[in-house]
């Protein structure tokens, strides 16, 4: 049995965790899942396919905090939001296909590739 401060600091990690992906994913419209599937891998030991998973089942309602906000203000293109989503939707169902059947040590190779990918077009 674990102790009540392995207990306090396991649940520290999770707000931690969520804070830090809330924010990225409120202040740049993405990037929670590139910090909470490491964090969650990382830190809480997670599997790296449920950890993905995970990241997709979170970032889903601060995803919906973050569009009412936006909505709100009056920031979204609602024709450029519909026309993305007809891809993102058919992207989504192929991406959780995929990973279904992606061996784990391919999967972390591919997201790496992706985050160097997105950080170096950024700096550049």
């Amino acid at each position: 049995m674990k102790s009540k401060t392995d207990r306090i600091v396991k649940y520290f990690k999770y707000a931690l965790i969520g804070l830090v992906t809330g924010t990225a994913n409120g202040l740049f419209g993405s990037g929670g899942g590139t910090i909470a599937v490491p964090a969650m891998v990382h830190l809480l030991e997670a599997e790296e396919h449920k950890a993905h998973a995970t990241a997709i089942a979170v970032i889903l309602p601060l995803t919906i905090v973050s569009s009412v906000f936006y909505i709100t203000k009056g920031y979204v293109d609602w024709d450029l939001t519909l026309k993305v989503t007809a891809g993102g939707l058919a992207g989504g169902y192929i991406g959780a296909r995929l990973l279904a059947v992606c061996p784990e040590k391919l999967l972390r190779k591919i997201f790496a590739v992706f985050m160097a990918a997105a950080g170096i077009r950024m700096i550049l």
